[in-house]
Parts: structure tokens; sequence; C-alpha cells
């Protein structure tokens, strides 16, 4: 089944939604994983959807079931693989679905490189890619804003002696 060009595609389009550890293990290691959801796009594709959308499988420290992305351009090894993705894409445009990935681009781990690198200094090329404010003169956080699972939204780094926003999970900056 051939895709359509028309921009307007998702009005209306039926979106089945897959987090890949749990959907379908392919090679026996007790996590779902990208060739897993190959095997089952026949089915998917069956219920009469238009496409899916595939929860992060990005390199990840693991602490927020991979939403703490480390690198937007890899796959983590226990989904597979870059060549796992490609078959994955390959065969979802056969059926005529189309994909659609979570990037999770509100904010990353901090074991991602371009934290690494905004956390080093003030003045560096990615300083200002995470949200950075300076403590109260008490020491305190800037505001009284709460994460989305509860506690303060702002983390102290003692490397850049300055607070970092945290909206989700304390191991994902924003």
């Amino acid at each position: 089944m051939a895709l359509t060009s028309n921009p307007d595609w998702w009005r209306g389009a039926v979106i089945y939604q897959i987090y890949p550890r749990s959907f379908q293990d392919s090679n026996g290691d007790g996590i779902g994983d990208l060739l897993g959801i190959v095997n089952r796009l026949p089915y998917v594709a069956a219920l009469g959807v238009d496409a899916i959308w595939i929860s992060p499988f990005f390199p990840s420290p693991m602490r927020d079931f991979g939403y703490d992305v480390s690198d937007y351009c890899d796959v983590d090894p226990i989904f597979g693989s870059l060549a796992d993705f490609d078959a994955l894409i390959e065969m979802a445009h056969a059926l005529g679905l189309r994909v659609m990935i979570d990037l999770v681009l509100s904010h990353s781990s901090d074991a991602h490189p371009w934290f690494a690198q905004s956390r080093a200094s003030r003045d560096n090329p990615k300083a200002d890619w995470y949200v950075w404010a300076d403590a109260k003169p008490d020491g305190t956080p800037p505001n009284n804003w709460l994460s989305i699972f509860g506690g303060p939204a702002w983390q102290w780094d003692t490397e850049r002696e300055q607070y970092y926003l945290i909206i989700s999970w304390p191991a994902s900056p924003t």
C-alpha cells in the first residue's frame, strides 16, 4: 500500500502508540525491541491504523525508561540497531503505515554530551542550551516551581554553580 503525499494525512488519522520495551521481544532477553515491532507490524496494519508512534528507543541511562535521551542519533542496544530501525521503516511503509518517533526534544539526559558542555561553563557555545538560573541570595532555588513528578523543578549543579531546570525526571535537564 503506497503512502500518499497529502500534508494533512494526520487529520482524522488513527495512530497506534508503541512502547518498545514492553511491546514484543524478538531475541528472548525479556525486553521488547525494534525487530519485535517489525514482527508485529502486519497485525498493527490489519487494525486499520494510519501510523505508529514509537516511544523513545535512543541510547539512554534508562533512569526515566528511555525518556532521558543521551544520544538522539542512535538506537539503544537493548532495542536493537540502526539497521533494525531501517527494517522497521521499510516494513511499515510497505504496509502503508507512517512512522512517528517520540524525540523528547524538551529535555535530555544529564549524560548527554550537550548537557556536559552546557554545564562546563557559562560562556561556551551550548551554555544556553538548557535553562540555568542563579540561586537566590540565601542559596535556595530561583523560584518555587515544581517538577511534574513532584519536588522542586531546580537541581543545583556544583560544576557550574547554578541551578538547572528539571520539569520532569531529576536526571533529565530541560
